[in-house]
Parts: C-alpha cells; structure tokens; sequence
C-alpha cells in the first residue's frame, strides 16, 4: 500500500517515487493546502490539470467543522471532496498552538478553545490519530508540538513532548492503508534538532517530517537546520519539510535532500493579486499591467497564461473579481508544480547542479 523509491540522486537531491493507497506521487513533489477539504478558488478538476498530484488538509479545521464524524460518513475526505489521487493530513499540533487566543498544554495533550466559536476541545496524540484516520487521509502526521524556534527551554520541553507525543500516536495507529509520519522539532538549535532526527529515525515510520521551521526563523537558519536534519533521516523513506513553498526555499530544501512540501503561499499570494514565476512574484494591481497584453509568464502554458493578458488580470484584481483569483492560483500552482518537475528531470539526467545555479543566476537578476 506505501513504498518509497529513490529513482535517481545528485549530490544530496533526489528524484523519487512514493506509492499510495490512491496513486503515485512522484518526487520532489509540491503539495498545495486545502484546509478545509477545499483548495480556496479552484475545483479538483482544476487542481488536476495544473500538476497536482498530491493535497494536504486540515485537521484541526476539520475537526471543529463540519467534525470528523461527518467526513467518515461521507465517505472519508476522498469522496466528500470528490479528489481521487493522495491526501496528507496534518496532525492539527501547529493550528491548535498557533489560532487558539488560550491553550493549555501538558504532557497528556493541549486543551483549547476552538477560533470559530470559543467551545473548549482536547487534543491528545491518540485524538489526533483517531480524527485522522476517521478522516482517511493517504498520510497521517504525528501530534507534535510546535514552539517558536529562539527559546531553548522551550524547545527542548516541546521536544521531549513530541517525542513522547509520536510514540502514543504509533500505538494508537491502527489503519493498514495509511502511512504515519513522524516530525522533527528543536527549533533553531543543532543539537536538539539531532536529537530529534535520531529518535525519530529509529522509529522505522514510513516517512519523516521537519517540523517547527518557517515560523519567524531567518532563511539562513532555516536552510542549516534543514541540511542538518535531512542528513540523518533514513535514505530510504521520504523526507517532508513542511510548511515551505517559495520556489527559492523549495530549491534549497531539495539540494539537502528533502522530497516533499506544502505551503499556503501560491493560493494566498493569488487571493492577494500576486503572480509567482521562478525568479520573482508580480504584483497584478500595478498600473503598469493596465494595458499590457503580455502573460503573466510568456514561458508559461497554463490555463491562465494561454489565454488571457496581464492587462485582464490586472482588471478583474482591481476590480475584484473572484475569477481573478481563480485565474492567479491555477497560474501560481502550475507554476510550482512545472518547476519540480524540470527539477525531477534534471535530477533524472544528472544536470541539477547546473540547473540550481541558471535557476540562481536568474533570481539574482
């Protein structure tokens, strides 16, 4: 039901072959956020035609509304949003820390009031399982806990909680078709992230996470911690850095190793008028769009780029249009998603170093 396959390696970076219960993944792959069981303004018919192979969903959203019980009897999250390829969930450890005003955490679990409307909930490692194989994701991740990346004792504390955290939640895992990950933490601090990374590689789970980064952290510590980290999890099992997705970040990740993202950015950046190519992000309000019948990306061939101008999509952001951001995120998703596979294919063909130093030279244009 889950294997991983490393295909073709440069230096650190590989291309890889991940199998799921509901198709192949290949790897580095990109996987846009649908939190709420919906990517925001585009259809699975349109997430499918720019790439995706692979969706990440929500937890904590999901749990709270419409609740998990619901999802199940619908079918699981496949058939409730009518998306037949891979889905990851994550566990709801980041969101229950991070968009609730009072939480209190202990080493049983966290209890915290819901944003949507003040109710109080528990979370404990054996509830997050629970939500997440209701919800029947391809890949579950481990309940962790998520501390801002500077304060040592509190990293450490969160350490030890997630390593407990992961143990309960391989316990509690009682799904045959669903991978469980586990997730790294130890902030920006070298030693607990190796520690974290041992632990968590001795785990033999079919994949491993790298967790707590991309939180306030600055892109060089970012980058180091990633390095250190990818460096000890198991070669043969797939390494995900979550929550990162500019294309310059997605590029460094992948030389250190890592095969699998997700982030907000793309769709976010297109609900606010913001075009992404390789090199730079665009903003579409600009009057200088006003009259310009250029695509976004005259090298690109996605939906939006084939068929209509910048000077369209500078009108329907001005004017705000939802079609605007429709347009914009089929763009932005497609974007990404064509920039891992020419990385996959120069992996492939031994040409990665020199396709990381043109895709360099480019930004610093």
């Amino acid at each position: 039901m889950f294997e991983f396959t490393v295909l073709a390696t440069e230096d650190r970076a590989r291309s890889g072959l991940l199998r799921t219960p509901h198709g192949m993944i290949h790897t580095p792959v990109f996987a846009p956020v649908g939190t709420q069981a919906s990517v925001k303004a585009v259809t699975p018919e349109q997430l499918s035609s720019v790439g995706t192979s692979l969706l990440l969903a929500n937890t904590y959203h999901l749990y709270l509304r419409p609740g998990f019980e619901i999802v199940r009897d619908q079918g699981g999250l496949h058939n409730f949003m009518n998306w037949s390829g891979p889905i990851l969930t994550d566990s709801g450890g980041f969101q229950v820390f991070s968009l609730s005003k009072k939480n209190n955490i202990d080493d049983e679990g966290v209890t915290f009031k819901s944003h949507i409307d003040g109710s109080t909930h528990r979370f404990t490692p054996e509830i997050a399982v629970e939500v997440q194989n209701n919800l029947g994701a391809d890949i579950i991740m481990a309940f962790d806990q998520c501390p801002e990346p500077y304060n040592r004792a509190t990293n450490e504390r969160a350490m030890v909680r997630t390593h407990d955290w992961v143990l309960r939640c391989k316990s509690a895992h009682n799904s045959t078709n669903q991978a469980l990950f586990g997730i790294v933490q130890g902030g920006i601090f070298p030693d607990l992230r190796l520690e974290s990374a041992r632990f968590i590689a001795e785990l033999d789970l079919p994949g491993n996470a790298i967790g707590g980064l991309s939180v306030g952290e600055s892109k060089e510590e970012l980058q180091s911690m990633t390095k250190l980290v990818a460096g000890i999890l198991p070669a043969g099992k797939p390494r995900y850095l979550m929550g990162v997705g500019s294309p310059a970040e997605l590029v460094s990740a992948i030389s250190n190793g890592v095969d699998m993202f997700d982030c907000v950015l793309p769709t976010r950046l297109a609900r606010h008028a913001a075009a992404m190519t390789r090199s730079k992000q665009m903003n579409m309000k600009k009057s200088i769009y006003a009259n310009d019948n250029k695509p976004i990306d005259i090298e690109c061939c996605c939906y939006c780029c084939v068929n209509f101008s910048r000077a369209y999509i500078r009108h329907l952001c001005k004017a705000k249009e939802i079609l605007g951001a429709t347009l914009l995120t089929i763009h932005n998703l497609h974007m990404l998603h064509d920039m891992m596979k020419d990385i996959r294919n120069a992996i492939t063909a031994g040409e990665f170093v020199t396709w990381k130093q043109t895709f360099m030279d480019n930004i610093n244009l």
